[in-house]
């Protein structure tokens, strides 16, 4: 029998290693009585993992215990900053990150505003900061940096020449854009689009916990939506699942705007910025728009704006439900946040208004940066992966 193989004392071994940080990980520092008891293993075996997982720099002691009979017991804790990754969101104009580790522990954000030159971006270089900034931040050492995860406006194509589909990411490859990446930066890379990551987090924190079929519309200056079917996101064959900003608007929907010839034309951020202008506020753009539409005694204007955006966003979800037929719809981005449960609820009158359908329609509940927060639920479960295999190969070397 070879050494390694299964049933083998260093088999075990790297099994029990494994077991042990990961207790570690779920439940923070811990006795190695309490491990015995999560794990199931004898006090001995629990004393050798201890031994095997500090000799090779996975965890550490973190003081002493007393005891009921006056022994002290040591207290053991994973070492979450050996192997981390760092989560990125990027927009037109920012980029967000943040580190994130194998215990989930919360990270400082990072901002880093993005020129507005085409000509001065560069995507090696701009991810390069953002995980300098970010390991600066949290206290980490980049070189723990093993794995990039990013949020971006658009998506690439999984097949062989890996496109890009962005109108927000200027400067960067349209093609090869994951392997350019990770030669250059000499990590892991994961691209996922930036709605389906605000749908991985309403599904870990927000209205859609629990749910079995949910779709969100994200609405902000950008329309697109995720289709979250019992867990799983569908991204569909080409990566482009929910790139509905593209879509003709129906000819009803265009009756409610003539001019409006795409779903981005009737509710993206310049449809928005149109409509605050109709009502009375006088703004040049989508996020000057937003911005004077959330101040202080613009309540009435406000009102106004999401009263006749809600039939609007109720033509364009119809394709939606009329696929997936979901029992949930999810009002994301930063114009459904702005108009809350309320503007909700009203798209959800005009859905049963003109159509068959009577999905519950709810605002999230997602606080702060839905779209980083669902990369680094991603990353943290990768990070935690990668860490606990290379205690276990480690283990069997």
């Amino acid at each position: 029998m070879a050494p390694n193989t299964p049933g083998t004392p260093s088999w075990l071994g790297a099994v029990n290693d494994r077991a042990g940080l990961a207790v570690l990980l779920d439940h923070g520092p811990l006795t190695r009585n309490r491990i015995c008891e999560l794990v199931g293993v004898s006090k001995p075996t629990a004393s050798q993992m201890m031994s095997r997982l500090l000799q090779l720099g996975a965890i550490e002691e973190q003081g002493l215990l007393a005891g009921a009979a006056g022994r002290a017991a040591v207290v053991y804790a994973a070492r979450t900053d050996r192997r981390v990754g760092v989560a990125l969101d990027l927009d037109a104009f920012e980029l967000r990150a943040t580190v994130v580790d194998a215990a989930g522990t919360e990270r400082p954000m990072v901002r880093m505003p993005l020129p507005r030159d085409p000509t001065a971006r560069s995507a090696v270089e701009e991810v390069r900061r953002a995980i300098d900034a970010a390991s600066e931040a949290a206290g980490t050492s980049p070189d723990a940096v093993h794995t990039v995860c990013l949020g971006i406006p658009g998506y690439v194509d999984p097949g062989t020449g890996g496109e890009l589909f962005s109108e927000t990411l200027p400067g960067w490859p349209v093609r090869g854009l994951r392997g350019i990446l990770e030669a250059d930066l000499g990590r892991s890379v994961l691209i996922e689009n930036d709605v389906n990551l605000a749908a991985l987090a309403e599904r870990e924190v927000g209205v859609a916990v629990g749910r079995d079929v949910f779709a969100l519309l994200w609405l902000g200056n950008g329309v697109g939506a995720s289709f979250d079917v019992a867990g799983d996101l569908h991204r569909g064959s080409f990566g482009g699942a929910g790139e509905i900003g593209f879509l003709p608007v129906s000819s009803e929907a265009n009756v409610i705007d003539p001019a409006a010839r795409t779903v981005q034309d009737l509710v993206g951020g310049r449809a928005v910025a149109l409509l605050a202008q109709r009502h009375g506020i006088d703004a040049d753009g989508f996020h000057a728009a937003r911005e004077a539409l959330a101040a202080p005694g613009a309540d009435d204007a406000r009102r106004a704006v999401f009263d006749d955006l809600a039939l609007r966003v109720a033509h364009i979800a119809l394709p939606v439900i009329a696929t997936l037929d979901p029992g949930l719809i999810v009002l994301a981005g930063p114009t459904a946040n702005l108009g809350g449960e309320a503007f909700a609820q009203a798209v959800a009158s005009g859905i049963r208004r003109i159509s068959r359908w009577y999905p519950e329609v709810r605002a999230t509940t997602v606080e702060g940066d839905a779209v980083l927060r669902g990369a680094k639920s991603l990353l943290g479960t990768r990070v935690r992966d990668e860490l606990l295999d290379s205690v276990a190969a480690l283990g069997r070397a």
